[in-house]
């Protein structure tokens, strides 16, 4: 027992894609690992989309933590609200309990960014959690719902109006979605409206959608939105949402049913340790992915960013995540176990792909580029491949196509708050 105790003890704030990676690369090493989080399940964030519009299930995409890691057993699971570190006793708070640790790995995510207009929240939700699906799920039927009963022509379009406020691969591929909800999902289900004269309307302030992929594939993207009857407003910065549209620099659009995809911030893990920040409050790390000052601490994910200016960055995504929580567990391994540190942390960029909705997806990986059919079904391998489990891989691809033969999407059901 006493040997056991002595072990390095290992807390992992966060149970997202880089906080799973750790714990894993942890899974032989000589050490006692906490993982803590406030919710008890690992979801996977890509596929959020699809639990908003009904495509999936929540369970389909959110697995429960503890069924993940059953089998590691040098791991613990704590479901708790990391609430403050204590850097000079090495202490994690989280609600009513205090871990302590010799290692500390922060992998608390990102979440909204409202730009300084967090009263925007209330009209406009955005999508980083499976409650944050649902909440839209709900809001989007029940738009459908409510207008079927609108005596009033211009109240009945405002609800038949969506505006998605942001035009990187979310707000993309929740347009898309939404589109084919109303063309064709419910096509046939009321009696008073026709669903297929919704207006979907995606809104980018900048020049073009999907900026961060080559001018050729966001073209693309944006006539695929457009033959989908998508109106895409690009150039058009938002000033104002209220919960009965938007106010945009160039004019306004009558809604009740907004979404936000336009910007995330860190978690506030950096006023935990009292670290340095960029604009978005993501901690600037050394080339380890180490808190400079703080060899025990690390940052992964979405809580970090390169402190080296002339670094290449890396972007905020799920594969980036997952190489910085195994580079990070790696490296704890070895210097529990005495062993000579790994080299620097590399980021290896594979591929950048978004789907924009029934068979077209635009894919980029090196010199390859996709779209179209091709496209679309190399974005759904290489989303079911990721996937944990053969039993959510299956169920997610019957959906898949069972969605694809019959224009349906079982997951329509409205829950309340």
């Amino acid at each position: 027992m006493d040997q056991i105790q002595n072990r390095p003890q290992i807390v992992v704030a966060g149970a997202g894609f880089g906080g799973m990676e750790a714990v894993r690369a942890l899974a032989r090493a000589p050490v006692d690992i906490t993982i803590i989080d406030q919710h008890n399940h690992h979801t996977f964030q890509p596929l959020l989309y699809q639990v908003a519009t009904a495509a999936l299930s929540s369970p389909d995409i959110a697995w429960p933590i503890r069924s993940i890691l059953r089998h590691q057993e040098n791991a613990r699971v704590v479901m708790a609200e990391v609430t403050g570190i204590d850097i000079a006793e090495r202490i994690v708070r989280a609600g009513p309990i205090e871990v302590a640790y010799d290692f500390l790995v922060l992998a608390t995510g990102a979440t909204h960014s409202y730009f300084g207009h967090d009263e925007w929240a209330e009209a406009a939700p955005g999508l980083k959690s499976v409650d944050d699906a649902l909440e839209i799920r709900r809001r989007i039927l029940l738009a459908f719902e409510h207008a079927e009963i609108a005596d009033n022509p211009a109240k009945r379009q405002r609800l038949l109006t969506f505006v998605i406020v942001g035009g990187g691969p979310t707000g993309v591929e929740m347009a898309g979605a939404i589109a084919e909800i109303a063309q064709h999902t419910l096509r046939s289900d009321f009696r008073r409206i026709d669903p297929g004269a919704a207006r979907i309307v995606l809104v980018e302030a900048g020049p073009r959608i999907l900026p961060t992929f080559p001018e050729r594939l966001s073209a693309y993207a944006q006539q695929s939105l457009e033959r989908m009857g998508v109106e895409v407003k690009t150039d058009s910065l938002v000033t104002d949402c209220r919960k009965d549209g938007v106010v945009l620099k160039n004019g306004g659009i009558d809604s009740e049913t907004i979404i936000w995809a336009a910007g995330v911030k860190a978690s506030p893990a950096a006023q935990w340790i009292g670290a340095k920040t960029d604009r978005a409050g993501r901690i600037k790390v050394g080339p380890h992915l180490e808190v400079p000052g703080h060899p025990e601490i690390f940052a992964v994910g979405d809580t970090a960013v390169l402190a080296d200016p002339d670094a290449p960055q890396i972007p905020g995504i799920a594969p980036a995540a997952k190489q910085m929580g195994k580079y990070v567990g790696r490296l704890i391994a070895a210097r529990a176990a005495g062993r000579e540190m790994p080299k620097p942390f590399t980021y290896r960029h594979f591929l950048d792909l978004a789907t924009v909705g029934r068979k077209s997806a635009v894919v980029r990986r090196g010199r390859l580029q996709l779209t179209g059919y091709l496209g679309w079904w190399f974005w759904g391998i290489a989303h079911i491949y990721f996937l944990i489990g053969v039993r959510n891989r299956f169920v997610v691809a019957l959906n898949w196509f069972w969605s694809y033969v019959t224009f349906q999407r079982g997951a329509r059901v409205i829950a309340e708050r």
